[in-house]
């Protein structure tokens, strides 16, 4: 699901749900099931963190700082502890090791 920007036709073929499109420039933000919400919802928290926390990411560990906001996004309606314990969960066996490019 996208709004009408030019540069989002055809990527349907990589969807198996196909390509679904709101139209914001007519003035439609929500269709039944398809609008674009939650993705400007999630974009909105990433841009707010990391001006407003980290000021500055550099390109070799974009993808981490995508990642942490990510988890926070898909444990925003758990609580502080549930949210605790899937993070406790998923870290056995790893390290975190900074490496330069």
């Amino acid at each position: 699901m996208t709004d009408e920007w030019s540069s989002y036709k055809g990527i349907g073929k990589y969807f198996d749900g196909g390509h679904h499109i709101v139209h914001h420039g007519a003035k439609e933000y929500a269709r039944g099931d398809v609008y674009t919400n939650t993705a400007e919802a999630f974009f909105s928290l990433l841009k707010r963190g990391l001006t407003g926390a980290y000021h500055h990411v550099s390109k070799h560990h974009l993808s981490q700082y995508t990642d942490e906001f990510a988890f926070r996004w898909n444990t925003r309606k758990m609580t502080d502890g549930q949210r605790m314990a899937e993070t406790i969960a998923q870290i056995g066996g790893k390290r975190l090791l900074y490496r330069d490019s």
